[in-house]
Parts: C-alpha cells; structure tokens; sequence
C-alpha cells in the first residue's frame, strides 16, 4: 500500500476530532472503513499512530511524527490547487489572512492590496483556532496576540514572527469615572467597578483574573464581547480592558494602567518565511500608523518611562520584534 493524499487528510481528521466515530463524520464514511483504512495506513508506516481509549484517539510519537510532516503537505496541496484554479480563470490571486481584532487591519489589508492580489480576511476571537487554519491551509498569514501567561497551543511547521515583543493593554472607562481625570489609572481606583471579559478571547479571562488578583482585587465581572463591553462602558455600567492603540470618544475614556500589569505578545503566523517576508512590512507599517493616533498610546511610547518590547521609535526594526521563534513545547 502506498500513502496517498486522502490517507494524510484522514490522519489529520482523527487528530482533530479526537475519534474515529467523529472523524469518520467528518469525513462523510462508515466508521469501520475509517477503522479499517488506519490499520493499513498503521501496517505500511511500522507502528501504531493512535492510541485508542475509551475516550477517544490520541496520537503516539510516531502519530506525531507523521501528522507533523503531513499537515504541511496537505497545506500545500490546498495552496497548489487554488493557485492553478485562479490562474486557469485568470483571475486575482487571493492572500487569505485571518486575525484577531486590531485597529491595523484597515491599514494593513489596503497596504497589501494591490493589482493582481486581492487579499481577504477571516476574524475570530481564537488565536488558537487561526493559527490551525494557517496550518491546515485554510488562510495564508494569520496576525494574533498571545496573552502573557496563557501560551498558544502553536502547531508544529508554523513560522512565527513577532510584531511586538509586551504590548500592554489600557483599560476603558467611562468619561466622567473619577479616574479618567488622571492620565494613568491604578487598579485600586477601579475597586468598585464592574469589569467586563470576553471568556471566548483565548487567555483573556486567565490573564484578566491573573491581574486583578494581584493587587487583592475580585471585582464583578460581566461576559460579553467587546463590542458590546464599549456600549456599556459609555453608559457607566463597566469598565474594560482595551488595546493601547484604542481612542477615547466623548462619553468613554482610554488610560494607561499604572504598571502595565496586563500585556499580550503581538505575532504574525505563516508556513513559510517567504509568506512572512511578503506581508511582515505592511503590517509593522499599518500597526504603528495606528498606535502614533492613539494619544494615551503615543504618550507611552514617546514619554520617559520606557514601554518593555514597545518602546522603540514607531517604525524602527529591532532585533526582538524581527525575530522569528520556535515556541517552547
């Protein structure tokens, strides 16, 4: 028997679902056949993939071995065939990029923009769940922030890229809070307010916590989305984290918070350094367009207090935010 596409992309379903019943699913066949097809695919490779329990599959080293070399094949596989159909229809080549939210992806998506090249672009609140479709071939470059403390779960062959090494995260509070009179806020001025967290944000309630905590505080926490955190905000009933780069309106205020105990490392994901390479610049461009707007943030990169891994010149390339990194497994 030899190895086929369809063998690779079954692997990679039973990997993701987590068992055969529900890969089999998935994948639209009998469970017995998809049983049957891993025990010859198990037979040519010399050894068990899947360790199979009462509660699912989990893949062996051998299993991890095989699913790391065939992710990035079928990946490529996706990318050939939706190259030679733009280019049999004549038509732009697409550049597929997720993100989760940021004020730079307007800049970003019209600097990449160009004669020829059309990219499009998939949200989600999961880091995590983009960068397994850059895995899986379903985007090209994903841009995501990792919260500290609350490491992403980076899948193996993915180029990582860092945009910025700390940014720290202000909070949102309504215009006529007592504390937005200051141009830095303390957690403690912020005892008796309610919070509100996005829990579906990957990490954002641990670090969130994490924070509060620190300083003796266990405030009252809504759930909700951020959209919906602003609207609240501005009718005094919350206050929220925020990006630095987010600006205050008439009825909600955005500040620093005093020690930047809350920061998110900001990262760029392809499969490849060339990928990273072709649409790095326009990102790094687009991002500190947007934090020179900001003026609390502009503040903090311009004052004399220094921001870790964010205080270098708008523009400048360093050693740190051009790195790329294997994450630690």
């Amino acid at each position: 028997m030899e190895l086929e596409v369809r063998h690779l992309r079954a692997l990679c379903a039973i990997a993701d679902a987590g068992s055969l019943h529900r890969a089999a699913r998935q994948l639209g066949v009998a469970q017995p056949t998809l049983s049957t097809q891993l025990t010859r695919i198990e037979q040519t490779l010399g050894g068990p993939l899947f360790i199979r329990e009462r509660t699912g599959c989990r893949p062996t080293p051998l299993g991890r071995t095989v699913l790391g070399r065939a992710r990035p094949l079928l990946a490529d596989m996706r990318t050939l065939v939706r190259e030679a159909r733009a280019a049999a229809a004549g038509g732009d080549s697409r550049l597929r990029v997720g993100s989760t939210a940021s004020r730079a992806l307007a800049g970003w998506l019209r600097r990449l923009r160009r004669p020829g090249l059309e990219p499009t672009l998939q949200m989600d609140v999961s880091a995590n769940a983009l960068l397994r479709r850059v895995t899986d071939g379903q985007l090209d470059v994903a841009f995501v922030h990792e919260v500290e403390g609350c490491p992403l779960r980076v899948p193996e062959g993915l180029r990582l890229r860092v945009l910025v090494e700390r940014e720290p995260q202000f909070v949102m509070l309504p215009a006529d809070h007592p504390a937005a009179a200051r141009p830095v806020v303390r957690l403690t001025d912020l005892a008796d307010d309610r919070w509100m967290v996005d829990p579906t944000v990957d990490g954002e309630w641990d670090g969130v916590h994490r924070m509060l905590r620190a300083v003796g505080l266990n405030p009252r926490v809504l759930h909700g989305d951020y959209h919906t955190a602003a609207s609240l905000v501005a009718t005094g009933e919350v206050v929220t984290v925020c990006q630095p780069s987010s600006q205050s309106r008439p009825d909600t205020a955005v500040r620093r918070l005093h020690g930047d105990p809350l920061g998110v490392r900001l990262l760029l994901a392809a499969r490849t350094r060339d990928e990273l390479d072709a649409v790095f610049p326009a990102l790094e461009e687009a991002y500190w367009e947007v934090a020179r707007q900001s003026t609390a943030y502009r503040e903090c990169l311009e004052g004399p207090v220094p921001l870790p891994g964010a205080s270098f010149p708008p523009g400048a390339r360093t050693a740190t935010d051009r790195a790329e990194f294997v994450p630690a497994r």
